[in-house]
């Protein structure tokens, strides 16, 4: 780790007032600092700097950001310290806090459920690709509405449990994060689990809770030595496999792909295979009596 840095905000050569978004660049390693500076600055952003949690979080009191790059590890005050004041501070004054981006080497289970549950926004790993983070704070300041927090009601290693609002990026974004739990599965593991809960929870947020961000899917997650559990519940009532017309798994074996006709009659997004793909994937796939539940299993060797 770097000496302390402190030093006042570096300012980029792009315009401080960018329509684009005010963006604040907090690591205590300069060459990444300026690297990020820079990269952000020729994308148009206006940019600031911090080399420390303390400095960043006196600069974000005084002045208004629309999203911070942090680091977790930096003299003086780490970052999730700096994101914990955040969250504090909003809640005292009910204003609303600029969507945080961790960068950082740190990929422990602890650091990331500390990070979602203070509200960052996204975590994105050491080393990162320069392209990748300027997509995702392009893609962070979209002017897209925000839907609720995600809320973390356990936060354990081997046993997460969230409520995510029903909306596309919720989605997205602890997909993201649930993946990184995953980082020390082999990559085949990875990628079936991976594919089994973004299907069954966009069916959830979709078919469920309507893409309704006032309403919640809870999802458990439960690592044991032998076995990776997922559980989602939806908000909506459930389902019959018999109705389901618009899905592959609805269809009659002499006519595979009827679902197709039904979905376009519809006006239903193209797919309709996700209960499919995700009996493929996973070892177990089990619902509840009304079927707005489920649970699926991946057993480890």
């Amino acid at each position: 780790m770097n000496a302390p840095v402190n030093q006042p905000a570096a300012r980029s050569t792009s315009n401080p007032n960018s329509s684009l978004g005010r963006v604040l660049v907090v690591d205590d390693e300069q060459p990444l600092r300026e690297l990020l500076v820079h990269m952000l600055a020729d994308a148009g952003f206006a940019v600031f700097s911090a080399g420390d949690g303390v400095t960043a979080l006196d600069q974000l009191r005084r002045e208004k950001f629309d999203l911070v790059l942090l680091d977790i590890w930096m003299p003086r005050m780490n970052g999730l310290e700096v994101l914990a004041a955040l969250k504090q501070d909003a809640a005292q004054s009910a204003s609303v806090s600029p969507k945080v981006i961790v960068v950082t080497a740190d990929n422990t289970p602890e650091s990331l459920l500390t990070s979602v549950r203070e509200q960052a926004y996204q975590y994105v790993s050491k080393p990162f690709s320069s392209k990748a983070v300027v997509e995702l704070v392009k893609k962070a300041l979209s002017g897209e509405p925000e839907a609720g927090p995600i809320e973390v009601l356990s936060a354990k290693p081997a046993w997460v449990e969230l409520l995510v609002p029903c909306d596309q990026s919720s989605a997205e974004r602890i997909q993201s994060f649930m993946m990184k739990l995953e980082a020390d599965l082999p990559e085949d593991v990875r990628q079936s689990v991976g594919q089994a809960f973004r299907e069954l929870l966009l069916n959830a947020i979709e078919w469920g809770g309507a893409f309704d961000p006032n309403r919640k899917v809870r999802i458990s997650y439960l690592r044991a030595r032998k076995m990776l559990l997922y559980r989602i519940a939806d908000p909506g009532p459930g389902f019959k496999f018999e109705g389901l017309t618009h899905s592959a798994v609805g269809n009659p074996p002499e006519d595979p792909l009827r679902h197709l006709l039904v979905r376009d009659k519809k006006h239903i997004r193209a797919g309709g295979f996700g209960i499919m793909l995700t009996r493929a994937s996973v070892d177990e796939l089990i619902y509840n009596e009304a079927q707005n539940e489920v649970v699926f299993v991946k057993y480890l060797e």
